[in-house]
């Protein structure tokens, strides 16, 4: 095969990408992508041969960390030429971990073949590329092994994100850092199944701490989410359209946007933009263009004007919006123009893309109507006491959490069909793209309370989780699981990995996952999490809901 990777939902056959990735990587993308994660674990075995002499993490190599493995998450860059500049300059960084530490080898208890993480170097692109696809998953040649370690590196993958993000904020944590650098390091030794089982636990840990320190910073900036009525029209002025998730991107584009005559609007998980406060001072500042990622092939032709891909999401693109297409950060596509680094204590310069904008017509109105969202925990929870009201009285008899990802298969119907034959007492509690799934359907209220409350990002579902703790302490309750709480989980990609590992973490059993379970995960695996808990396959609407609504 010329490249194997099963990281995401729609793995081909359900097994793995082994020509082309479906999500439209080709098999040198694969591979660089695979040797910049070989080369980040070499960073890793540094840090730690350091910390074991007494010196702490170095920061700048974390924040590097999250930024490489970030460009490794599904449909963030396909462009070869950047990835290839990502990995010298992974190689750069991990020397000069390694002078940190003085003297000796890379000696680290590592497994031979992947302790060359920490010593192998190239001195060109060509040698760069004939590195490449030797070093992949197929390398751990144990199914169980490889399943826990690939579960590791995917649930870091999420982690790496959201801790990106929060880093853009100014938001950092030594400690999230650290944990990384164990988990790495747990991937290149010779472990077993119980301690790696034990290091998926502590990467579901380290989840917690990255989309609290994330919500921290995005709140600490922009102000905590409220209900807010999101448009869906358009104005005649010409338009940018930014997706992904970065919320410092897109207040640097709106403080750029000032006074131009051009107008931004949301696509996909950016449109939680739309309710925190400090946003709302834009006047320029439209609505959400469009639906979820997947979409974006019609959604970015007929939107007229320039696309920003602040993070991933991105899918192969149509010659007739490339030209007009930007990246930033860990996003890339080849053809596509990208926007540079942040300078230190200033902006992102978007000047490319506001002139752009200005030479392109008004966007063409695909749709008209609101969406109304802005329920993160702060909002809920001044909420709390009508919503334990409605619970005790009955009116609600039962809350589903379908947060996570969209996608592409036809099965993911599953989530629409689920979502339309919930009864009218329950109560859909959503974050990520999945909401696409259901939140234009007219659903109504419970006593004023909307049946589909939604807390914004993928990386809000930290906001479900702080929701279901406090709900467990206003009923009084001592065991999560005793909550009139169901979770049915549509999940993509590796995000949606490092959710499911932080509410595992916290101790939530009894989760649907769909629309498939992980091809990662393999038999005896998905066995230890099926009996620890209770995690089980999605199956029909008409199966499903009746159970959920009991509990089971």
């Amino acid at each position: 095969m010329s490249m194997f990777c099963y990281q995401c939902q729609e793995a081909a056959g359900g097994t793995g990408c082994r020509v082309k990735g479906v999500c439209g990587k080709t098999d040198e993308v694969a591979g660089l992508q695979d040797l910049l994660l070989f080369v980040v674990k070499g960073i890793a075995v540094w840090l730690d041969k350091g910390r074991q002499k007494g010196q702490a993490i170095d920061l700048k190599a974390g924040r590097f960390m999250t930024t490489a493995i970030f460009t490794t998450i599904t449909n963030a860059n396909f462009d070869e030429a950047a990835i290839i500049a990502r990995i010298k300059e992974a190689l750069q960084v991990r020397e000069d971990c390694k002078l940190r530490v003085s003297g000796g080898s890379a000696g680290c208890g590592c497994q031979a073949v992947l302790a060359e993480c920490a010593v192998w170097t190239a001195d060109s692109d060509a040698q760069i590329r004939a590195k490449a696809g030797s070093v992949g998953v197929l390398t751990t040649p144990n199914e169980d092994i490889r399943s826990l370690r690939e579960l590791i590196v995917y649930g870091l993958k999420g982690v790496a994100a959201y801790a990106n993000h929060a880093a853009d904020l100014g938001a950092e944590d030594p400690a999230i850092y650290g944990q990384m650098v164990d988990a790495l390091v747990a991937t290149v030794k010779d472990l077993g199944v119980d301690e790696l089982v034990a290091m998926v636990m502590k990467t579901g840990g380290n989840a917690v701490a990255a989309l609290a320190l994330l919500d921290k910073a995005n709140t600490g900036r922009y102000g905590d989410p409220e209900i807010t009525k999101v448009n869906l029209g358009v104005r005649k002025n010409p338009g940018i359209l930014v997706s992904g998730h970065d919320l410092r991107d897109l207040e640097d584009l709106l403080e750029e946007t000032k006074g131009t005559g051009v107008d931004v609007y949301t696509h996909s998980e950016m449109l939680p933009a739309h309710y925190y406060p400090k946003f709302k001072k834009y006047d320029n500042f439209v609505g959400n263009y469009g639906s979820s990622w997947w979409h974006q092939g019609a959604d970015f032709e007929s939107f007229n004007g320039p696309i920003l891909m602040t993070t991933n999401c991105i899918i192969p693109v149509k010659g007739a919006y490339l030209n007009r297409l930007f990246t930033t950060g860990a996003a890339g596509y080849p053809g596509a123009g990208h926007i540079g680094e942040r300078p230190a204590d200033g902006r992102k310069d978007f000047s490319a893309v506001i002139k752009l904008a200005r030479s392109c017509p008004a966007p063409k109105e695909i749709e008209t109507g609101e969406l109304v969202g802005g329920f993160a925990h702060n909002q809920v929870l001044a909420l709390a006491d009508k919503v334990v009201a409605a619970v005790k009285s009955g009116a609600i008899k039962r809350f589903i959490v379908m947060a996570g990802c969209d996608g592409r298969n036809k099965d993911r119907q599953y989530f629409t069909d689920v979502a339309a034959a919930l009864p009218k007492d329950a109560v859909i509690l959503t974050a990520g793209c999945a909401k696409y799934r259901y939140n234009k359907l007219k659903l109504g209220d419970i006593n004023g309370i909307p049946r589909v409350l939604d807390a914004g990002q993928c990386n809000d579902s930290y906001s479900l989780a702080v929701i279901a703790l406090k709900l467990k302490e206003a009923f009084g309750l001592d065991d999560i699981n005793k909550l009139p709480i169901s979770y049915d989980i549509a999940w993509y990609e590796q995000k949606a990995v490092a959710v499911l590992l932080a509410l595992l973490f916290l101790g939530v059993k009894n989760i649907r996952l769909g629309p498939t379970l992980p091809a990662f995960l393999s038999p005896n695996v998905a066995k230890v999490l099926v009996e620890k808990f209770n995690i089980k396959p999605i199956t029909t609407p008409e199966v499903d809901v009746p159970a959920m609504m009991a509990g089971v």
